[in-house]
């Protein structure tokens, strides 16, 4: 009897653990598309803080949000995304979590011409690097070429976009205007994103909706094939998103 209550207490104390954990400090996400390529691959599993900028109902595990807090739709926040920083949401449009890249904060005039972003006026710095062949996880054509940019947001680090071309339906929007209290967000695969520029896209994303800052990959399953002149990513593992 003292040995079953004792193996109670301790599944008990693991489960108060685990969603401790997942409610209030970090979370694992898995990632599905090709959206964030190249900071991101399909398989990459990804650590997210949930304290960086605060809580929501987004924030419980299990949907309990939306069973124990139906009718907040507030955030009990200390900080708010800065450009350049890579956030999981869940999509105001859909019932779907996201992964993106702030692009857009509260106040920022944000518009896309000929396929180059152009923040507050300012068109953001981008150099191209190489360009590159990859076979697609999952899409026609099988193998596509992109071309690899250096871009850097203002006040934001420098990381890596892909362009297939400055034609994309989607290489042209805007101008908008970020209201108070969200984000504009943008997929760093920029002709393979559904994002905050795309008809059916999260649009404007209200804070109340970031589960969390995605913070690096501690492993991943992605299993691209060594094949003759295509790239084949790697060197995420561990390091800062």
């Amino acid at each position: 009897m003292r040995e079953g209550i004792e193996a109670v207490r301790f599944f008990s104390g693991v489960i108060a653990i685990w969603f401790a954990w997942t409610s209030i400090a970090f979370a694992t996400y898995y990632i599905p598309t090709e959206s964030m390529q190249p900071t991101l691959e399909v398989g990459d599993r990804i650590i997210v803080s949930k304290w960086a900028y605060g809580y929501s109902r987004h924030s419980l595990p299990l949907g309990l949000g939306d069973v124990l807090l139906p009718d907040w739709d507030g955030r009990i926040g200390w900080a708010e995304p800065q450009r350049g920083d890579v956030i999981v949401l869940q999509s105001p449009s859909a019932d779907l979590v996201l992964i993106k890249r702030v692009t857009g904060v509260p106040g920022d005039v944000v518009e896309v011409r000929d396929g180059r972003l152009v923040i507050n006026g300012d068109m953001v710095v981008r150099e191209q690097s190489e360009m590159r062949t990859y076979r697609q996880h999952n899409g026609i054509p099988a193998v596509v070429e992109v071309m690899a940019f250096e871009e850097e947001l203002p006040g934001g680090p420098v990381h890596w976009i892909y362009e297939r071309t400055d034609r994309h339906p989607l290489d042209d929007f805007g101008p908008v205007r970020v209201p108070d209290g969200h984000v504009f967000l943008m997929g760093d695969n920029r002709g393979n994103s559904i994002d905050s520029r795309a008809q059916g896209g999260p649009g404007f994303v209200p804070m109340a909706n970031i589960i969390g800052r995605a913070e690096t990959v501690p492993f991943t399953l992605e299993r691209c094939q060594r094949e003759s002149d295509l790239h084949c990513p790697t060197g995420r593992v561990w390091r800062p998103l």
